[in-house]
C-alpha cells in the first residue's frame, strides 16, 4: 500500500497544495502505508531543481514526510514511450495536428475551460493528415473506445464519464500527464491517490488507460479546493497564500487552520501538529464534510 504527493516544482507550494499534501500523508501513515513524494517536472521550461528543494523543505516544515527517493518524471520518459508504443502496437493511438483555440471552437467551448476532445484528427485519409502534419508537429492521442467508465471517489461518490482521446505526447515530444501519472502510480505500488478536486474529472480518462495498459485501478480521495477572491481555484495572483508569505505565522497555527477546514478537527482548534493528527484521522470526516471548497479568506481568518 502506498500513498503519494506529486507536486509539480514550478514554484513554491501555496496553502491549497499543502493542504492537499497534508490529507494525502494523513491518509497514508494513518493506514500504516508507505507515503512518497514523486516531482512531476514534465515541463521541462518552467520546473526546476530550485523549486524541487522549495517544494521539499515546506512539506518538511508541514510535518510531512516520505519514504525513498523522490522521483522525478524528467528521469522516467523511457517509461512512458514503451507505454504509447504498446498502445499504438494495439491501434490505440493516431496524430493530431489541433491546436487548443481549435479544440475550443470545434467543441463549442468557453474559453480557458478544459474542454473533450472532438474527434477532429481521428479519421483523417492518409493525405490530409500529412498535409496538417506540415503545418504543425503533431501530439499523439489515444483513441478511445469511446464506452463509459466509472471510478469511485471517497468524497465525490461515483464518477461515470466517457474518456475522450487524451493527448499522449504533447506536439513538443513531451509525455503527457495523464499517461505519466498512470504509469508511475502503477510502477510506485501507489494504490490511493489524494490530490485536488479540480482533478477529478480527469478519474475516469486515467482509469481507462490503466485498464488498457494493464494496470491496476487505484483509489480516489478529491480534496476540496481552496479558492481566492475570485472564487476561482488559489494561484499566486491572490497572495500571502505560501509559508515564506506566512513567516511570522506558527506552522501549528497554519496546520490547525488547513485541517479544521476539512472537518478533520473541530472548528473551534487553532493549533494541531500534524503527526497527532494522524491518530485521529477518518476519511469519514472529508465525506461528511463534502465537497464545498473554503476560501483563503476563511483561512486568513483562522490563522490571524
Amino acid at each position: 500500500m502506498a500513498g503519494r504527493f506529486a507536486p509539480s516544482p514550478t514554484g513554491r507550494l501555496h496553502v491549497g497544495n499543502l493542504r492537499t499534501a497534508l490529507v494525502a500523508w494523513l491518509a497514508a501513515r494513518a493506514a500504516g502505508a508507505a507515503f512518497l513524494v514523486r516531482m512531476e517536472d514534465l515541463d521541462l521550461v518552467t520546473a526546476s531543481r530550485e523549486h524541487e528543494a522549495e517544494q521539499l523543505a515546506e512539506l518538511a516544515t508541514l510535518g510531512v514526510d516520505w519514504d525513498g527517493p523522490v522521483v522525478r518524471q524528467s528521469e522516467r520518459f523511457d517509461r512512458y514511450e514503451s507505454a504509447i508504443a504498446e498502445l499504438s502496437a494495439a491501434g490505440l493511438t493516431y496524430e493530431c495536428s489541433c491546436t487548443r483555440r481549435e479544440i475550443r471552437e470545434a467543441a463549442a467551448a468557453p474559453h480557458g475551460g478544459e474542454v473533450a476532445y472532438p474527434g477532429t484528427c481521428r479519421d483523417l485519409s492518409a493525405a490530409e493528415r500529412s498535409r496538417r502534419r506540415a503545418g504543425r508537429p503533431p501530439a499523439l492521442r489515444l483513441r478511445s473506445p469511446g464506452a463509459q467508465v466509472t471510478v469511485t471517489d471517497a468524497v465525490a461518490g461515483a464518477v461515470t464519464a466517457v474518456p475522450d482521446d487524451v493527448v499522449l505526447r504533447r506536439n513538443d515530444g513531451v509525455p503527457a500527464y495523464n499517461l505519466a501519472v498512470v504509469i508511475d502510480d502503477a510502477a510506485q505500488g501507489v494504490d490511493q491517490v489524494v490530490r485536488g478536486d479540480d482533478l477529478l474529472a480527469s478519474a475516469p480518462r486515467q482509469a481507462l488507460l490503466q485498464d488498457l495498459l494493464g494496470l491496476p485501478r487505484v483509489a480516489y480521495v478529491h480534496v476540496p479546493l481552496v479558492v481566492g477572491p475570485d472564487g476561482q481555484r488559489l494561484a499566486k495572483r491572490d497572495g500571502a497564500v505560501t509559508l515564506e508569505e506566512l513567516g511570522a505565522v506558527p506552522i501549528e497555527r497554519i496546520v490547525g487552520a488547513l485541517a479544521a477546514s476539512l472537518g478533520l478537527v473541530p472548528a473551534g482548534a487553532s493549533t494541531a501538529n500534524a503527526r497527532d493528527l494522524v491518530v485521529t484521522f477518518d476519511v469519514a470526516a472529508l465525506v461528511a464534510h463534502g465537497r464545498q471548497p473554503t476560501s483563503l479568506a476563511e483561512l486568513q481568518a483562522s490563522w490571524a
